[in-house]
């Protein structure tokens, strides 16, 4: 069932994302991803898609994180999504924007180092 625009804050789902990072928790990181989202990944020039992809990707950046990780640079509404700039999982600044399925889940991101113009679709 579809959530009403009144229930779903974009930028809640964005902050808790960065919650979960930071605390190493895939299990509710994965919650947040629907089933069938997908990733692409400037950073490492990779394409993902489905949950046991996502899980195995983000499961290695959990695991050996450094201490400024996901810290939050930026946060904006960008029309189609969010926009957030923040640190990697090795502390480098990145950008990765979020789009969302009609029941709030993340259905697809893109991300990729600071100083590249590439923008999700």
């Amino acid at each position: 069932m579809p959530i009403s625009p009144d229930d779903f804050d974009p930028l809640a789902t964005v902050i808790d994302w960065l919650d979960m990072c930071r605390a190493g928790e895939i299990n509710a990181l994965l919650a947040l991803y629907d089933d069938r989202a997908t990733i692409d990944c400037d950073c490492e020039s990779v394409s993902l898609a489905g949950r046991s992809a996502i899980a195995a990707y983000w499961r290695a950046k959990l695991e050996t994180r450094v201490i400024p990780a996901f810290t939050l640079d930026d946060i904006t509404l960008d029309g189609e999504g969010v926009r957030v700039d923040y640190r990697s999982d090795e502390g480098k600044p990145v950008w990765m924007c979020f789009r969302f399925n009609e029941a709030g889940k993340i259905r697809h991101t893109s991300c990729g180092p600071i100083g590249c113009s590439k923008s999700a679709a």
